[in-house]
């Protein structure tokens, strides 16, 4: 996730807690929604920062995205949170948006890893 962040034209804040290898495809969608996510807040957001957490919690990856952005994301205006929530549900995870006028901007993503 420390590449994704550097690619940001945002500067970004990761904090990863992973004491052992994801399943593959789990890997492969928190590589994409992170990278979807730090997209979303590099050209929409206004944000003067962003951070990025990934931590297991019984077996569930719980991923976080925020920024300090001008928040009003909204999944109808688009397809990239669309696509997010897509990925997502495939591996019967769970996605959580909250972006009220103002910011700041919150995506949650849990993905079981059994």
């Amino acid at each position: 996730m420390a590449e994704l962040a550097d690619r940001c034209a945002v500067p970004v804040h990761v904090g990863v807690d992973l004491p052992i290898r994801l399943p593959a495809p789990v890997e492969a969608a928190a590589w994409f929604v992170v990278g979807e996510a730090l997209t979303n807040v590099s050209r929409h957001s206004g944000a003067e920062q962003a951070w990025v957490g990934a931590r297991l919690r019984g077996g569930v990856l719980v991923l976080e995205v925020r920024d300090d952005g001008a928040g009003g994301a909204d999944s109808g205006r688009g397809s990239g949170l669309v696509g997010l929530a897509d990925r997502v549900s495939v591996l019967n995870g769970r996605i959580t948006l909250t972006s009220p006028a103002g910011g700041p901007t919150v995506l949650g993503v849990e993905l079981p890893c059994v």
